[in-house]
């Protein structure tokens, strides 16, 4: 091909694309303000580890001798970059569609101080969430392999830094971030979700814990656990119901369990073993399994196959 023809095919393809975007559906539109920087929400993230864990995360750009100078560096940068993520997605909400931008900027900047207030409750709860790991899994040496390799962890931390922007009404910025941690750790808890102290997830990959779901103290929950809708038909209608689970304290869900539905409440204590479907509340204190599981053994193709019931003890419940 000539670089004539080249040219020739480029310009074709353009003109062909130039047609397509004019047909008015949502992929055509081009907005007349700014899109979130992921990039950016992501190291506004990454450098709140370093305010959440200061002694664990340091950016080795900063030469700094104390904590205080090297948090203020880190802090200004956060400050600087969060308040232009704001200004941008506050637009998506219609009361800020139209305002000027000295509004907007007042605005963002409001939110981002509110939002670094919060820092130590959400410091405080982190604090639980590692020692309910350490304290609920025997395989954890000592509280640094926690905080420095648990995807869980890393779920739950990203979680309580969204949950607090989105409590301030902070659109995309939020879900930009749950869903950050969700690629790298296979657990998808949107910044809706409320949760208590003392909270763990063990292993965690295949965890979906939806928007509206409320998750007490002291809730430990293993991979692949659902905590979702009923059903979603209603589609944007159902925005703002109560449309997943509320687990109360105490309580611990194994591997593969789901529980669905906004009127679906799981009392104080309980004990849900692995591979259950709950669509109807648990009372306080009670264990829920999958009866009649049966083993097949088909080890000899001389034999005929061998049926065994599975006896249902205690050690049922830990499925990991």
């Amino acid at each position: 091909m000539t670089n004539k023809d080249f040219q020739s095919k480029i310009a074709g393809i353009t003109e062909m694309l130039m047609e397509d975007y004019g047909k008015g559906r949502v992929i055509d539109e081009i907005k007349n303000f700014d899109y979130p920087d992921k990039k950016i929400v992501i190291d506004i993230l990454e450098k709140l580890k370093m305010v959440i864990y200061p002694g664990y995360y340091r950016n080795s750009n900063y030469r700094t001798y104390t904590v205080r100078n090297n948090i203020s560096i880190i802090l200004e940068d956060i400050i600087y970059n969060l308040i232009k993520q704001i200004a941008i997605v506050l637009k998506y909400t219609p009361a800020y569609r139209e305002a000027d931008s000295a509004v907007i900027n007042e605005t963002s900047e409001r939110i981002t101080f509110a939002f670094l207030e919060k820092m130590p409750k959400i410091r405080e709860y982190i604090e639980t969430d590692i020692d309910a790991a350490y304290d609920g899994d025997p395989a954890a040496y000592n509280k640094d392999e926690i905080i420095c390799s648990y995807p869980g962890l890393f779920a739950i931390f990203t979680n309580r830094i969204a949950h607090e922007l989105f409590l301030l009404g902070v659109p995309l910025i939020p879900r930009i971030m749950t869903e950050y941690a969700h690629s790298l750790t296979g657990i998808d808890i949107h910044p809706g979700t409320t949760i208590g102290k003392y909270f763990f997830i063990d292993h965690g990959t295949g965890i979906v814990i939806g928007e509206t779901t409320v998750i007490g103290d002291n809730v430990k929950i293993y991979q692949g656990v659902t905590l979702g809708a009923l059903s979603t038909r209603g589609g944007q209608n159902l925005r703002g119901k109560k449309r997943h689970p509320t687990i109360c304290d105490n309580v611990t869900i194994y591997s593969g369990a789901s529980i669905l539905g906004g009127e679906t409440v799981v009392g104080k204590g309980v004990v849900v073993g692995g591979n259950a479907f709950i669509t109807t509340s648990i009372p306080e204190g009670a264990k829920v399994s999958v009866k009649s599981q049966e083993l097949t053994f088909n080890y000899d193709s001389s034999r005929p196959v061998e049926r065994k019931e599975v006896e249902l003890d205690e050690a049922w419940y830990y499925m990991i």
